[in-house]
């Protein structure tokens, strides 16, 4: 069994990996840290998880060189740049799901992050990216970041035009729609029910930073280029689930045929991207609603011949496969498990 620790058992995605872990065959959860939450049970926490583990939150300070072979870092990007720094010579593997090492650049990572200060060189020991893209590096890699949840979904939706058909995107723009739970458990006045129900909230209309996440990581040596990438992100009513929306924009001649045979070959190995015709079931897809509870992004690619654009549409559950899903995902690959293990849940429809 491979042990598992957690540090931010009580946060939303911490609910969901201890959902995940506890149902994994290979996984054993050996410890649960945090700090408002010591002492409290992950049944108290959760109204979801009826367990009895045998562990409650303890305290960060705990020493993990015995007791876990995995710590995953659920915590806010400042916590986890300091205790990336303490358990990386104390376990053999953290990965870490905030946006501490997502951003390899300094500069980058500094407007983005300004309040988040990583130990020199430190960064350039994080393994980056999503498993579809990078699993290779994956396989006893010490030291990994998980991408954001919508980074997840445009990376996917992006990489075959760039790494497959190597085309040269002149511009990019991004439209992302996100439910409540991306925000985490901070009580924010925007966020109150009677303000956010019903709502189409422009938060971030100038600029997200997932998307320089993704600009960053396709800039690394990759056949295809991107000119420029942009993005808009609005809240909606919806409690789980994203969707980005990518509009292309490039001189290189392409039809929908060819894009849709360019996307089925890319992701015919990989079982949690589901390459989709936007007309093929009763609903449109992709809709993150048919993806919730599970490990899959669905992804449309789309030609506009009038537009002059590529339209990739890319759906998933911020909290899965944007998070805890991913993570799970990741273990496999970093201790070479079947990358289905644990994760063949099936979406849950209607929500």
């Amino acid at each position: 069994m491979i042990r598992v620790g957690l540090v931010g058992a009580s946060g939303l995605a911490g609910g969901e990996l201890i959902r995940l872990v506890t149902q994994h065959p290979e996984l054993r959860l050996t410890y649960l840290g945090g700090s408002s939450s010591v002492g409290r049970r992950p049944s108290e926490l959760h109204p979801n998880l009826r367990l009895d583990l045998g562990l409650v939150v303890e305290p960060l300070t705990a020493d993990l060189s015995d007791r876990c072979d995995v710590v995953l870092l659920s915590t806010p990007a400042a916590v986890s740049a300091e205790l990336a720094a303490r358990l990386a010579d104390q376990v053999p593997c953290v990965i870490d799901l905030s946006g501490a090492f997502r951003i390899r650049t300094p500069e980058l990572h500094e407007r983005w992050y300004p309040g988040v200060h990583r130990p020199e060189g430190l960064a350039d020991r994080f393994v980056y990216g999503v498993p579809e893209l990078i699993g290779d590096q994956l396989v006893d890699a010490p030291l990994i970041s998980l991408p954001g949840c919508y980074a997840t979904a445009i990376t996917l939706g992006l990489a075959p035009l760039v790494l497959s058909l190597g085309l040269d995107l002149k511009t990019v723009v991004v439209d992302g729609k996100s439910g409540s739970s991306g925000g985490g458990l901070q009580l924010r006045t925007a966020d109150l029910h009677p303000l956010r129900n019903g709502a189409i909230a422009p938060y971030a209309p100038v600029g997200h930073r997932h998307a320089a996440e993704v600009g960053d990581f396709l800039a690394q040596g990759k056949p295809g280029r991107i000119g420029s990438l942009s993005m808009s992100a609005y809240g909606v009513s919806h409690v789980r689930g994203l969707m980005a929306s990518s509009y292309v924009f490039t001189d290189d001649e392409v039809d929908a045929r060819m894009l849709q045979r360019a996307y089925l070959r890319f992701y015919k190995d990989h079982p949690f991207v589901r390459v989709r015709r936007h007309n093929e079931t009763l609903i449109p897809v992709p809709d993150p609603q048919a993806v919730l509870g599970s490990n899959y992004c669905d992804v449309t690619v789309l030609h506009d011949p009038d537009g002059g654009r590529i339209v990739v549409l890319a759906a998933l559950d911020n909290l899965v496969k944007g998070a805890a899903g991913q993570a799970v995902q990741v273990i496999n690959k970093r201790f070479s498990l079947p990358e289905e293990t644990g994760l063949t849940m099936q979406p849950v429809m209607p929500a």
